[in-house]
């Protein structure tokens, strides 16, 4: 069994199991967990969610709606995260020369100010949708609009997922085939500009 096989297979089993025993309440504790910066895969959950469409058990739109809902708990859990370490935790990081206090207070500036369209266009993109809070957090955009728009892009991303698997029906795990392609091509684009970054960055460091 492949490397990756392995280990989403308890994964799978996993978020099958809380949904089916819990129902809607099920979709919002695993989006919660997928959304708190920890990858549990969409991609697993909503499409297995939207086959239970077909069976009779969810709706479409509330199934969406539940996946919505857990996406803002957990984007709250990071943010919260974020908030606490701030500034002090990016002084603290600087030391390491992992991040500069300067590049973290542009970034807090950029995020203020184009906070709410990264904390929309974010949820609809796979592995980054996961770990936007945090920086959101850190940059103290305001709560009450990073939530509605958290909420507007996670409802998207979520209704999306669960239609495509209610089409599938109950070969809705064939889904995660066709998204594994792309969650690696992002993964690999994210991993070529953080090195491309942590080249530069230590190449303009003071010595």
């Amino acid at each position: 069994m492949p490397l990756l096989e392995t280990i989403l297979k308890p994964v799978t089993s996993f978020v099958l199991s809380v949904i089916s025993a819990w129902g809607y309440a099920g979709i919002v504790v695993c989006m919660t967990i997928e959304s708190a910066c920890i990858p549990l895969p969409s991609e697993i959950i909503m499409p297995f969610s939207g086959y239970l469409v077909t069976t009779g058990r969810f709706q479409l739109w509330a199934v969406a709606l539940a996946g919505a809902v857990g996406n803002v708990l957990g984007s709250w859990i990071g943010y919260w995260l974020g908030s606490v370490g701030g500034r002090p935790l990016a002084e603290r990081l600087s030391r390491w020369h992992v991040v500069r206090v300067e590049e973290y207070d542009r970034a807090d500036r950029w995020l203020k100010r184009h906070g709410l369209k990264v904390a929309f266009w974010t949820r609809l993109v796979p592995i980054v949708r996961t770990f936007i809070s945090f920086p959101a957090g850190a940059a103290r955009v305001p709560i009450a609009r990073f939530t509605m728009y958290t909420f507007i892009g996670s409802y998207i991303w979520s209704f999306v997922l669960a239609w495509v698997g209610a089409k599938f029906g109950e070969h809705w795990q064939s889904i995660h085939e066709v998204w594994r392609g792309f969650d690696i091509a992002v993964l690999i684009a994210l991993l070529a500009l953080f090195l491309f970054w942590l080249r530069s960055h230590f190449k303009s460091a003071p010595r």
